[in-house]
Formats: C-alpha cells, structure tokens, sequence
C-alpha cells in the first residue's frame, strides 16, 4: 500500500503536501537522490544541479525524486594539517549518513552522486548495505590546467613546493601555478584517488560505463545525468540490487581496472571496505597478485605518463580500456551491469578516436605491471601497499631515519636532513594511531621536486594521496600505535625492501626487538573526545580496509 492510500499514514502525507507533493508523486516509486555536494572544494560543486537533471529523468520514468545531501572532507585543503585526520574517518560518516537516509525514508530505488575522494567508496558501501536497485553517478574530473604551455593538475603544485626549496622555481613561480592549475570544478584531473574510484565504480557495474568519463564541467554531463535517472528506474524494474551486481567476478574486474589504470594505493583501502559490505571474501594478498600479472596500459599522470582525464574521455574512456581488457581475456564476462548491458556490449560501443595514445595494448602496454604491490616482511607482518607505479622492480637497502609524525618528517625535508639512499620511517599516523590515516603529500610531493623520489624509501603506517609516486610504501600493518614492529624501529636500522620479492624486512636481531618491545609504550593521544576518538576506538587494521564495522 502507497503512503497516499494508507488512512494511518495521513501525518506523513501532510508533509509531503507541505513539500508540494501530489497524491499521484506519493503513489509513484520514491528514488532517493543521494548527493556529496559541499562548497568546501571544487570536486563536488556540480552536484546539486546533476541532482536536479537526476530528478528530470526519474520524474520522466515514472518514478517521484527525493534529494538528500551528506558531507565531503577536501584532501587537498586539509592536507598538512590536523584536519586531514578527518578524511578517511569521512568516508565512514557518509556511508552511515546515506544508509541511515536510506533506512529511515525506505526509497525503492537509490542514486548516488560521489566525486572526490572518499565520497565514492563511502556510496558504493551504502548501496551494498541497503541492497536497494541503486546506480552510482560519478560527476567528473576538473579540465586540466595550462601553465606555461603545459598542462597541469594539482600534482604540479605539491611537486612544485620542492622544486621552489631547491631554487628551480621562485614564490611568484609557484603563486602564479596555483593560479592556473585547477581551472574550475571537478575532481582532480588524473589518475589520482577520486578518478581511480570513479573507475571502479565502473568496472564493479555500479555506474553505466561512460558516464563518469565526461568531465565535471562539460554539455554532455547533464544530459547523461538525465539519463541516470531513466537507468534508476530500470534497475528498479529488473530488480538490479547491488547483491546481483556487486560479485566476486565484478570486485575482480574492479582490482584490474586499478591495476590496468595505474591507480591509487587508496583503492586497497577501498576495495577490501567494498568487498567486507558487500559480504564477499578479498584479502590484501589478492590485490597484489592481480597487480602483478596486469599491465598498465593507460598512460595517465602519475602512473601510466603524462595525459590527463580529460585525455582518457577524448580517447574513447573506460569503454576503451574494457575493450582492450577483454581482448586480452583479463576481464570476466559474467556480471551484470546496472544499465543492462554486457561488457562485449559496452566494448562494441567504445568509441576510439583515430590515433589516441592515451590507452595501449595489453600486448604493448605502457608498464609491464600494474601501480601497486603488496608487500610482507618483519616491518609489516600483516602487509603493506608499495606504489610502485609501474617503475621496474627494485631493492632498496638503506639507514632509517624515524618520524613519530608527519609533520616531524616534512620539517627534517624542508632543513635538508633526508640524504639520497635513506629510508624514510613515519609512523603514529595509522588508522588508530593518526587517528584517521593521513596522507603524507607534504612528505611526497616536496621529495619530488627536490630530486629525492628515486633515491630514497618513505615507509609509513599512513597513506597516500593518488597524487603520491616515488619509492612510498603506506598502510604498514600492524600499525605502530598497536605495537606493530614499525614502533620499534630506531634511527640507523637497516630497511630492506625487495619489490619483486614483494618483502619488506627490518635488519635487527630478534633478541634486540624483544627488548625494544619490552620497553615500549603507547604514546599518548592529542585528541581526547568526540569523532576521531570514537574512530580510533573501533577502526580496524589497514590490512581489512579500515573499517569501523
């Protein structure tokens, strides 16, 4: 029974008047429309007005719109500064947020509107909880900017803050960068964090291929939200729940389009959030392995080389990497798609452009492995993510030089300490120990720009932004805030790290850890009450996502 033809439900009809609701809106299917809007950063700007063109194709498909918003974290405004703590905690607050919308307000169908960084595997997991027929709506990249006859993204300027330290560009060099780097909304334009989870979305069946490829401020991108409307309504109809769509076969097909895309080490964090929501088994181990026999074979920033988002669109976008995945047979067939089609079907309608070189072979990739390896040793015994960023394999051995924090390490970088040959060691910046996992851009980016990213090692039980590459390893397990071996190792230790033996080890006698283990104690929190504390008390190790459920 409807909520207009319940004689018990007329309070809650009398809201509904109230919002201009007819009786026959009340007697269509309700489609709630879930959006990350928040004028704290460019990448989520468009989303209230894709929300009213989702609303136009729902209402034209016979189904009544109810828009709903929740929060987003910017990275980048937050990155080097406590309030980066709050990033990863975000992308728990709005799954909860969205299923709780969801749970109370009992829609029959779900579109979710995700852009930066965590807002799209924080919708994927509330779609997995509630089990609704949903289609996720990835609103799109920012267009690259032009500096200096050049296209540039939001890397350019982490990059640029080592560059300035060592005399290559001066403060009005670097102001008048920022002014041409991010030319309007969007999310950052490569294959960062949020373009990476764009994707997967894609390849987990979620969002219709093609979709998320047009960029935040182009025509088509209305239209196509129009159409995600129209395509909720049809799920609706085919009952297309996120357990028919969300399968082993889907969350593979995920894990190689990360590999294949030369993707963020975020997405290992993601993907193993997604597959525990979703009830399918996934361990760290089997990212690394598919990582490691997928080629990358788009040659996109920071990764692949050096084309932009906007570049994969014109090129022929996902659809094209689908094709030449299939191709090669690295994808499985059978999964269901939200719009109802076939990956042979989107294949078939990928439209390359006449001599792109933005997406390669399988057979003639542009690096012979995918970005990430997972790595073991007795620095990180439950495991870690090297972001290897398709560079050859390597073998670092070197001295460490350990940081209790982020900030320690960015101002031993800024005084000229970090020598070619070292390795980094930052730690008390895990899940629980940070708490919230910061990124450790301001470590990176400048690393970079001063000449540093291939001749030293950074190891941290933080993480990274999708902008990171370098020698980094993140996500170090167990974290050194619960006792992990990363909190015992002193400056001058040898670190060893063996990349195509996918081993990480700590050159000190057992005898000497168990002393050092005895002697240790937790370092007292700075934060005492409130989010962060409720998140240290209930997340989990990086290496199963860092979930809090």
């Amino acid at each position: 029974m409807s909520i207009a033809d319940d004689p018990d439900r007329a309070p809650a009809r009398s809201h509904l008047y109230a919002m201009g609701w007819s009786e026959e809106e009340m007697r269509r299917p309700v489609v709630g429309i879930a959006s990350t809007w928040t004028g704290t950063m460019p990448c989520n700007l468009t989303h209230r007005e894709l929300a009213a063109h989702v609303a136009e194709g729902v209402r034209a498909a016979g189904g009544t719109p109810m828009e709903f918003n929740t929060i987003a974290v910017s990275d980048n405004l937050t990155m080097h500064t406590p309030g980066m703590r709050a990033s990863l905690v975000s992308r728990e607050v709005i799954a909860d947020s969205i299923e709780l919308m969801g749970r109370a307000h009992e829609f029959d169908a779900l579109v979710v509107i995700v852009g930066c960084d965590k807002t799209v595997p924080a919708g994927i997991m509330a779609l997995a909880r509630l089990d609704v027929p949903s289609v996720v709506l990835y609103s799109g990249s920012m267009m690259p900017g032009r500096w200096r006859g050049r296209d540039v993204t939001i890397q350019d300027m982490w990059e640029a803050l080592g560059e300035r330290a060592v005399g290559r560009l001066d403060q009005s060099d670097l102001d008048d960068l920022a002014r041409h780097a991010c030319p309007g909304a969007g999310t950052c334009a490569a294959q960062y964090t949020a373009n990476t989870m764009g994707g997967v979305a894609d390849f987990l069946g979620l969002a219709p291929f093609g979709v998320g490829d047009i960029p935040a401020v182009a025509e088509d991108k209305n239209a196509a939200a129009r159409r995600v409307g129209e395509i909720a309504m049809q799920a609706l109809a085919r009952d297309a729940r996120p357990s028919r769509v969300l399968t082993a076969d889907a969350l593979h097909n995920a894990i190689v389009s990360v590999a294949a895309m030369g993707g963020s080490t975020n997405a290992v964090l993601h993907l193993l959030a997604i597959a525990r929501e979703a009830g399918l088994p996934l361990e760290i181990d089997e990212i690394g392995e598919v990582c490691r026999r997928t080629p990358i074979i788009t040659g996109l920033k920071p990764s692949g080389g050096e084309h932009t988002a906007l570049d994969l669109w014109r090129a022929g976008g996902t659809s094209l990497v689908v094709r030449r995945l299939l191709e090669a047979g690295l994808l499985r067939e059978n999964v269901t798609l939200v719009d109802g089609r076939t990956l042979a079907d989107v294949a078939a309608d990928a439209q390359e452009r006449p001599g792109q070189q933005v997406v390669a072979s399988v057979e003639q990739p542009f690096k012979p492995r995918g970005a990430l390896a997972i790595l073991r040793g007795s620095l990180a015994p439950d495991g870690c993510v090297l972001k290897l960023g398709g560079k050859d394999d390597f073998r670092h051995e070197g001295p460490a030089k350990v940081f209790d924090s982020e900030n320690d390490c960015y101002l031993a970088i800024e005084q000229d300490r970090i020598v070619a040959g070292d390795v980094i060691v930052v730690r008390y910046e895990g899940p629980a120990g940070g708490p919230g996992m910061r990124e450790m851009l301001s470590i990176t980016g400048p690393l970079v720009g001063r000449g540093l990213g291939s001749s030293v090692a950074l190891v941290t039980d933080g993480r990274f932004s999708g902008v990171s590459h370098g020698r980094v390893i993140g996500h170090v397990a167990p974290e050194a805030y619960h006792g992990g071996p990363i909190a015992l190792v002193r400056d001058g230790d040898t670190v060893i790290i063996d990349s195509a033996a996918g081993t990480i080890e700590l050159a000190v006698p057992e005898e000497e850890l168990e002393r050092r283990r005895a002697a240790w104690r937790r370092p007292e929190r700075e934060v005492e009450r409130g989010v962060l504390t409720k998140y240290a008390a209930t997340v989990g190790s990086a290496s199963d996502g860092a979930v809090t459920a």
